[in-house]
């Protein structure tokens, strides 16, 4: 099948999203696939001993399948649909056996080992010596060194965990649209803005309704959680939501994934076992920073140890004003949200609504670009000949300020059916230069944002646009690479406990004035935000800091425990156990959290959720590194351009911290980023 006629086979250029049909997938795998074992036998008949030779043919195939996967799993998020979702399903089964195989290959491992062992091998750029070394790791993890009928074992529970993290995401997306509730009332939306209840219309209206239809989208659920003063109401959301795929809730039983999670947890160990782990916890932390599940036990509870005084402090100012002035005198947690954006206005005068007004997305996305020629010196230039897959999404070439264009950008800023929920960055081509080709790198940024009513723009959030700066620190990381080799460039390859430094470094930037003044423009008036807003905002940045923070660490806690096993293998039974020690506000018994948690059952988070927490102890000091020269510094920024960002993977991420801080991390930072500085002392 030539690329004319399939356009996931034109792996060099943009996707051509609007001709990909779900019929197509597999006759694209089937032909990347061939090329691909054709090359790897290629490799192990004539036994070549060059890293061009060698290396390079491996990498180019590896790059043609990678960029075919890149455009369907990307569709699959952004525009499922069955027919898309089961040929991916499929795919994703072929490339996981294949990759598995590869990984299995003893004699595609020997020719890599002979190349390391080479005496020419020393003299290789250090890109290519890092590319190979990792293989190699990899190989081993991947489980080479097994007998054959080992081998086989963890091929096959390697095939059923990837079919099983896809049911996991899907049964999560298939129950968030699932539910919804027509209100025909407007009195029973007492309190929301009308902003969302133009979203409820537009949802009610695309089901030919009449009314505003309240669904489990996260913008729909946050207007209701936050806004609505009906609290019944609030209540039925906050079941839907946190009852989503599991035993339990109105939709109870229908997408189910308790037996999901117990078989891939099962699986996980099997895994660690056969190579020689002694739990998927050990096998998760062989390729990130932390050296054991020791340390990150005792880094999560020292956390723990500190935050949670400010979140007990935090809920009982909570519950005191809920009772006095609300007239709440059991808050649940289907009250906090509402509770709390009350408590913030009152004691800051922070009203969300009022802040949302002043950011509308073109405006922000205008002073996001300004953002970023300042700090990196690049500007986004729109295209309108690349391919898209969905009116809302956009493409832009990446410019620096020689007028080159140095990376490609998709944009996807708004919640919809059919969309996965969430904000994350995905990789569309990574960077390469092979001396066969040279390809730019391109990033998918992908969030869920309140799209436009009937007679308003979206207006974000200061949440929304710290998300935004958060996925825009991810992308740069791909973006700006200087790093010719694929699975070592940008976050590929790079420590999955460090991977957050560059996002959570830039979410910082959220909270200065001129940052923020310049990604405003109230949607009404054009007034940019106001001083005084803005200094109220900043004095509640650190509202309920200890209630975010011991939630996080509940989190990561419950991912590691329940990985190690020493709590038992019930996801109920150990959040709950894990409230038990760290939660001040528990959630009732029949919430599901863990059913819809897909970083861990269906990203790439299992025994890594801490990783957020670990990771913001160096975007914490890191982002310090720009204060301290003046915030919107160039000079920082093509530092940290230069240490961290461009260097991908090539060699420890410790290592590139410390080029950029001139020092290892100090852990106040992260103390002082959460209001919690005097928990130190």
């Amino acid at each position: 099948m030539t690329e004319t006629h399939n356009p996931l086979a034109d792996t060099r250029a943009l996707p051509r999203f609007a001709e990909i049909t779900a019929d197509q997938i597999a006759p694209a795998l089937d032909e990347a696939l061939a090329r691909h074992a054709a090359t790897v036998e290629a490799l192990t008949t004539t036994r070549p001993e060059t890293f061009a030779e060698a290396w390079l043919p491996f990498e180019r195939a590896d790059a043609d399948l990678g960029a075919i996967w890149a455009a369907v799993s990307h569709l699959h998020a952004v525009a499922d649909s069955p027919a898309l979702r089961a040929a991916y399903q499929e795919g994703e089964q072929r490339l996981v056996t294949n990759s598995i195989k590869v990984g299995q290959n003893r004699d595609l491992f020997e020719v890599f080992t002979a190349l390391s062992q080479t005496p020419a091998f020393e003299a290789l750029p250090q890109a290519d010596r890092v590319a190979v070394e990792h293989a190699l790791r990899d190989f081993r993890l991947s489980g080479v060194a097994l007998e054959a009928d080992a081998r086989q074992r963890f091929e096959d529970i390697s095939v059923e965990l990837s079919s099983l993290s896809n049911s996991f995401g899907s049964a999560v997306l298939d129950a968030t649209d699932a539910w919804g509730e027509l209100i025909t009332d407007e009195a029973d939306l007492a309190g929301v803005s009308d902003t969302d209840k133009a979203m409820f219309a537009a949802a009610a209206a695309a089901k030919d309704e009449t009314g505003w239809r309240v669904t489990l989208q996260m913008p729909s659920v946050n207007a209701i959680l936050t806004f609505a003063e009906n609290r019944e109401l609030r209540a039925r959301v906050y079941r839907a939501f946190g009852t989503r795929a599991s035993d339990q809730g109105p939709n109870a039983g229908e997408f189910d994934n308790s037996d999901r999670i117990a078989r891939i947890l099962e699986l996980r160990r099997k895994a660690a076992s056969l190579l020689g782990f002694a739990d998927p916890v050990d096998y998760s932390l062989a390729t990130k920073m932390a050296s054991d599940g020791g340390a990150v036990l005792t880094f999560l509870r020292d956390l723990a140890a500190r935050a949670r005084p400010a979140a007990q402090r935090d809920l009982d100012e909570l519950r005191a004003f809920a009772a006095d002035k609300l007239g709440i005198a059991d808050l649940q947690p289907w009250d906090v949200g509402f509770a709390s954006n009350k408590l913030r206005q009152a004691v800051y005068a922070v009203d969300e609504a009022e802040v949302r007004g002043y950011f509308p997305v073109d405006r922000v996305m205008a002073g996001w670009q300004e953002l970023l020629a300042k700090l990196f010196g690049i500007k986004l230039v729109e295209r309108s000949d690349a391919s898209l897959y969905h009116p809302d999404a956009r493409f832009f070439d990446v410019v620096d300020e020689g007028g080159g264009v140095v990376a490609g950008l998709y944009l996807d800023l708004f919640a919809r059916s059919g969309k996965r929920g969430g904000a994350w960055m995905g990789e569309a081509r990574p960077r390469r230069n092979d001396g066969d080709h040279v390809q730019v790198p391109v990033a998918y940024m992908v969030c869920n944002f309140s799209p436009a009513g009937a007679n308003t723009p979206s207006l974000l959030s200061h949440s929304d646009v710290g998300t935004l700066l958060h996925e825009t620190g991810h992308c740069l990381h791909l973006l700006l690479t200087q790093v010719d080799r694929p699975s070592i460039a940008g976050t590929s390859g790079f420590e999955w406990d460090a991977v957050e430094l560059p996002s959570q470094l830039m979410e910082d930037f959220a909270w200065d004035q001129s940052v923020l003044t310049a990604m405003s423009g109230h949607h009404r008036t054009g007034e940019p935000l106001p001083g005084d807003l803005f200094d109220r905002l900043l004095k509640a940045r650190h509202f309920q800091a200890g209630l975010f923070l011991i939630r996080q660490i509940e989190f990561a806690l419950f991912d590691m425990l329940l990985h190690l096993g020493t709590m038992g293998s019930d996801p109920v039974e150990v959040i709950e156990a894990v409230r038990d020690e760290v939660s001040v506000m528990r959630p009732p018994e029949w919430h599901r959290f863990p059913h819809a948690f897909s970083h861990i059952f269906a990203g790439g988070y299992a025994a890594g959720y801490y990783s957020y927490l670990w990771a913001e102890l160096l975007a914490a000091d890191g982002f310090m590194a720009f204060a301290e020269a003046g915030l919107l510094d160039r000079a920082t920024g093509d530092r940290f351009r230069a240490e961290v960002l461009a260097r991908g993977a090539t060699r420890p991420a410790a290592e590139s911290f410390r080029a950029f801080r001139g020092r290892d991390p100090d852990p106040q930072a992260m103390l002082i980023r959460h209001g919690l500085q005097d928990a130190a002392a």
